[in-house]
């Protein structure tokens, strides 16, 4: 996808996707919680709040990459299971608008 003309909150938002994506591509059964997801995205050097990346995963979710859910309800935490299309996005198979374009060699 061609970062031009987007603004540097975009792009966090598009890259937070990517990240939270190509982390459920590597954990077993392809699901992890949120937390952990917020933490790859603070590693990868993208700030964002634990908040935004529960946005992140509805949008996602949405968009039928990842389904989310509350095992505690609306304000417990969320856990989140990578769809196959949300696998062939994370390995830069297929491109959705508003999630970032892997690079290659990582």
């Amino acid at each position: 996808m061609d970062n031009r003309g987007l603004s540097y909150a975009e792009r966090v938002r598009e890259e937070s996707r990517l990240q939270a994506l190509r982390c459920l591509a590597e954990v077993p059964d392809y699901t992890a919680p949120d937390m952990l997801l917020h933490q790859v995205v603070l590693d990868k050097g993208l700030t964002v709040s634990l908040s935004g990346v529960r946005v992140e995963l509805a949008w996602l979710n949405e968009q039928g990459l990842v389904v989310t859910q509350r095992p505690g309800g609306a304000a417990g935490f969320m856990i989140a299971t990578l769809t196959e299309r949300g696998l062939d996005v994370a390995n830069g198979l297929s491109l959705v608008p508003g999630v970032a374009r892997p690079r290659p060699g990582g």
